[in-house]
């Protein structure tokens, strides 16, 4: 059973930058697509980037496009989420996931994932 935890989170300031990190165990991380979630306050879940087994190809929801980076290092099973020029309506519960079928990875649909993690608290205060 794949398991995941994020970690990285916290309390910063507009403008600021947090890099999440998701570790992964029980399954080697090259066998999956990964993603990252996030949940803001009283809202649903909803996507934030991806990226394929290969870690060339990625997406991004619009809005965390050239804010936000995905990346993978497979050798360590880890996923990294950058986040630069953070903004107040960044705040949410982000989550890590991974997928086995990445073909409908640009979707962003989390019906998609068939791991999670139990989530991160960020918090950008303005």
């Amino acid at each position: 059973q794949v398991q995941l935890v994020e970690s990285g989170g916290g309390l910063v300031q507009a403008g600021g930058s947090l890099t999440l990190s998701c570790t992964a165990s029980g399954g080697a991380l090259d066998t999956f697509a990964a993603g990252w979630f996030r949940r803001p306050p009283g809202r649903e879940r909803d996507f934030v980037a991806a990226v394929k087994r290969n870690g060339v190809n990625k997406y991004y929801v619009y809005g965390t496009r050239g804010r936000f980076s995905i990346s993978r290092d497979n050798a360590k099973n880890e996923v990294y989420l950058q986040m630069n020029n953070l903004k107040p309506e960044d705040t949410a519960t982000y989550y890590c996931a991974l997928a086995a079928d990445e073909s409908k990875l640009g979707f962003g649909l989390d019906s998609d994932y068939d791991y999670w993690g139990q989530g991160i608290q960020v918090t950008v205060s303005s």
